[in-house]
């Protein structure tokens, strides 16, 4: 027997005995994830389903990033084919960031046209994977054989819930956001008053003012007249061929069980909650570990001054020769070592202050106590890291949710923006300067660590837990409010109001006859008694 093989079978062995110990409450789990930056978050949560002795299985296509079962792991991949190859869909999907990226945001018109047609290439893509999945009948009666008890999917990935509802199995949501919050609100049915509830895009505060209110209100009704995140027609109709009966995408989203939101009050505003919706960002933060040897001993030259972490993410290792050279002559004049996340060529401008790597340990290094600032694209991921080790930031937003992330962080007093694309060095040099000399910034992030660190239950336990949930008691429904059963104009009580507003119409015509009826007799009277 091979070594692999060894290992595979006592991690089985293991977990069979962690189950039994365990009271034999384990379950068995299939995914249906988001790849990048989605499945970071979602993979915390699986190993963790796995150490508690759970069975988990990944349903990915044979196009997906995500990393198979070539190498040795406690999670089973389950890999069904496509007809769209890995280097295909990695082309497509850098091609809709870098427009997305690059799109003018001088109309707003203009720029969410763009992000909706952006939205519907990734939309129209994923549903041909979902076909293919659906269609393929050897998957499918192996899925059924197997007999799992619950279904993990991302929100902004649908198919999760169709695979649920034929295997006819409770299902939990990990989601973050969606452009106006249109998910949250058509699926999810989240109550999101826009009077203090920024809608996603905008870049507002929750503390408005009157214009900024005004302007939240037309973006609540672009999103919700002309921005629908589907090609909902054809979403609609395939869910409805597959499952036999009329149906919307829509409709099948809203029977979660529990959505698991990515966020928590230390980052986002607070909104109304309901009871099957419960919040855990952060989960993917952690305690820092020690840095590899030669990145240490950098790191301590650095002395009293300490350091700048510099990264723009996994999925943009690269940037122009003239942006870098700008960058790098700003790090040239800052009395901190840098550490750059940078896979590009060598700038001229860079100074021996400064150090250039492929990959960082980014939660370790910002974890290090000598860390000073951290200068981030704005993903959620790398904003909580800074917030779970108290680190000021300076972002420069590129695409989706990451300029609301930033406007978020320096509403907060926790972050200074720039545009990467039009900043000079002076700019650069002063935003660290501020976030690194200002102690304010330092005060305000750790006052946000503090929140996110005194919690009764730590989010990745809060997650697992809501998730072991929904298996022991195969659903949550009792958690589903009633409103997934009404009307738009029934949730707005439009019918009630319109009912009483006809009673008071016809309370008034009635009265208002009898007044005239009255007033006509008595004139009449009058008149009669002239007469005599």
């Amino acid at each position: 027997m091979s070594k692999m093989s060894m290992k595979r079978l006592s991690l089985l062995l293991l977990l069979q005995l962690t189950c039994y110990f365990s009271g034999g409450s384990c379950g068995k789990v299939l995914v249906w994830p988001v790849e990048f930056s989605h499945w970071l978050n979602i993979k915390t949560i699986l190993e963790e389903l796995v150490t508690r002795g759970h069975e988990v299985t990944v349903l990915i296509s044979s196009a997906s990033t995500i990393p198979n079962s070539s190498k040795p792991s406690t999670m089973k991949f389950e890999t069904f084919p496509v007809s769209l190859t890995k280097t295909d869909y990695e082309n497509f999907i850098e091609r809709l960031l870098e427009e997305w990226t690059y799109v003018s945001k001088d109309s707003f018109w203009s720029y969410l046209s763009t992000v909706r047609t952006l939205f519907w290439e990734f939309f129209d893509t994923t549903l041909s994977i979902c076909k293919d999945a659906v269609s393929n009948k050897k998957l499918m009666t192996k899925l059924q054989e197997s007999r799992f008890d619950i279904l993990i999917a991302d929100a902004v990935g649908p198919c999760g819930e169709l695979l649920a509802e034929l295997l006819k199995i409770p299902f939990v949501y990990s989601h973050y956001t969606s452009p106006g919050h249109i998910i949250e609100k058509n699926s999810g049915r989240l109550p999101l008053p826009p009077s203090y509830v920024p809608v996603m895009l905008s870049e507002l505060s929750d503390r408005m003012t009157f214009m900024e209110r005004i302007k939240n209100m037309f973006y609540t009704l672009y999103f919700e007249l002309f921005f629908p995140t589907y090609k909902e027609k054809k979403w609609n109709q395939f869910y409805s061929e597959v499952l036999g009966r009329p149906t919307t995408l829509s409709e099948t989203m809203g029977k979660a069980d529990v959505w698991l939101i990515r966020s928590y009050w230390d980052f986002s505003f607070p909104r109304p909650q309901l009871p099957n919706v419960e919040f855990v960002g952060g989960l993917h933060c952690k305690p820092a570990k020690p840095l590899p040897k030669e990145m240490e001993e950098f790191v301590q030259s650095s002395g009293e001054n300490g350091i700048v972490v510099f990264s723009l993410g996994s999925m943009v290792s690269n940037m122009s020769e003239d942006r870098a050279k700008v960058i790098a002559s700003a790090f040239a004049q800052i009395p901190q070592k840098v550490l750059w996340r940078y896979d590009g060529k060598k700038p001229d401008t860079l100074g021996p202050n400064t150090r250039l790597y492929k990959w960082l340990p980014q939660n370790d290094l910002l974890g290090h106590p000598k860390t000073k600032a951290f200068i981030t694209h704005g993903g959620s991921n790398g904003v909580y890291e800074a917030i779970y080790h108290g680190i000021p930031m300076v972002g420069t937003p590129l695409f989706a949710d990451q300029a609301d992330n930033i406007a978020r962080m320096k509403s907060k007093g926790t972050a200074v923006r720039l545009d990467l694309e039009t900043m000079s060095t002076r700019d650069l040099l002063n935003a660290l300067k501020e976030v690194i000399n200002n102690p304010s910034y330092k005060e305000n992030v750790m006052r946000l660590s503090a929140i996110q660190h005194d919690q009764p239950m730590k989010p990745l336990d809060r997650a697992v837990f809501w998730i072991e949930f929904v298996m022991r008691h195969k659903g949550a429904k009792h958690l589903r409010p009633a409103i997934h059963d009404l009307t738009w104009f029934q949730y707005h009580s439009l019918d009630v109001i319109g009912f009483l507003l006809a009673c008071v119409a016809t309370a008034i015509f009635v009265i208002t006859k009898c007044c005239l009826f009255c007033c006509l007799k008595f004139a009449k009277l009058g008149k009669k008694e002239k007469r005599d």
